[in-house]
């Protein structure tokens, strides 16, 4: 494949991407039987176009709901969420997902995989190799194209479901605690490894995750919340520099966010 081809494949996966999300008054209350869970209260957030943030909290204080909400997988009782202007109502290809669990199909190989979403809106054999291929470089994944994903790694599975949702070319990219059942090594690979395609890829990014760590290295911005219910306790902007390398982590900003983060969640946490 020509590079003319190659450039013309990443604008089929990247066409009128923009991805700011709005979120105002979003409310969410669930009903069990007689019984009643306030989930989420009053939630208004902002996310910029080819921002990167991170909603960090205990569990039980909601930021998984209000991921599922934005991703149309579950409905809210108050409130409106949108993308670009446009309300949401359900799933939508402007949004891909990653969640925790490995939901790759077992079946298909890993082009395969990163391949479904593109074929079933009837993109052609060759747009979708060409999209396979793009994704499979940049996620280190080329060699493993026609392995199954019971052979891979916790890790590479995760890339691949990365590179799955990224191949539909969608807007907003949403994760969520995607390496939350990772040991401590590959966590910390596969942190590098998101802000390197996110660095190529420039597309909007919401992340979730209960870890201090993870949110600082990862984000530029970070929204912490409560439980009983859930809403947001405060947003910090994150200073650090934009290579985001191991050494990092131990630069004064992040060491004092830290701090800040960790007090906060202590004193809040119910």
């Amino acid at each position: 494949m020509n590079e003319a081809t190659s450039e013309a494949m990443k604008e089929v996966t990247k066409t009128s991407a923009v991805g700011a999300i709005s979120i105002r008054g979003i409310g969410k209350t669930f009903k069990t039987g007689k019984t009643t869970f306030r989930a989420l209260e009053n939630i208004d957030l902002e996310v910029g176009a080819n921002e990167f943030v991170t909603i960090l909290g205990p569990s039980g204080c909601g930021k998984s709901t209000l991921l599922r909400i934005v991703a149309g997988l579950e409905e809210s009782n108050e409130g409106v969420a949108d993308v670009d202007g446009d309300t949401i109502v359900g799933p939508g290809a402007d949004r891909g997902m990653v969640f925790q669990g490995y939901t790759l199909f077992p079946w298909l190989t890993v082009r395969q995989n990163i391949e479904y979403g593109p074929k079933l809106k009837g993109v052609s054999i060759l747009e979708r190799r060409a999209i396979s291929n793009r994704y499979l470089r940049i996620t280190r994944l080329e060699e493993f194209a026609s392995r199954f994903p019971k052979q891979l790694s916790g890790g590479m599975k995760q890339r691949v479901a990365i590179a799955r949702a990224l191949a539909n070319g969608p807007k907003v990219l949403l994760l969520d605690e995607p390496f939350g059942a990772l040991d401590a090594q590959t966590k910390l690979e596969m942190q590098e490894a998101l802000l390197d395609v996110w660095e190529k890829e420039k597309t909007t990014v919401l992340f979730i995750t209960h870890d201090i760590d993870e949110a600082i290295f990862l984000s530029q911005r970070i929204v912490v919340m409560a439980a009983g219910p859930g809403r947001i306790l405060k947003e910090f902007p994150v200073t650090l520099p934009a290579e985001r390398t191991p050494e990092v982590r131990e630069h004064p900003e992040f060491l004092k966010l830290r701090r800040e983060l960790a007090g906060l969640l202590r004193h809040k946490e119910l």
